[in-house]
């Protein structure tokens, strides 16, 4: 779906707690969680404004914002 809101809260909440705690205390991941953010918003004016960049440059948007979440999430999970 166009325009989706992908932020971490969204896509996480039952992590709600750790996102808010790693934030707060670890450096790395406050400044992956606000790339994601800067990343996942970027994306969605882009998508709501029909695109107006090339294919391969939105493609590669998602794919860097996938990777990201992907990282955050090992992050998340190996908290305690």
């Amino acid at each position: 779906m166009l325009g989706e809101d992908h932020s971490l809260l969204n896509e996480f909440p039952n992590h709600k707690e750790k996102i808010i705690s790693l934030n707060t205390s670890d450096k790395s991941f406050a400044v992956d969680a606000k790339s994601y953010h800067q990343l996942d918003t970027e994306i969605r004016k882009l998508e709501l404004k029909n695109a107006p960049i090339e294919d391969d440059p939105l493609h590669q948007m998602k794919l860097d914002r996938a990777s990201l979440k992907d990282s955050l999430y090992q992050r998340l999970i190996a908290a305690r």
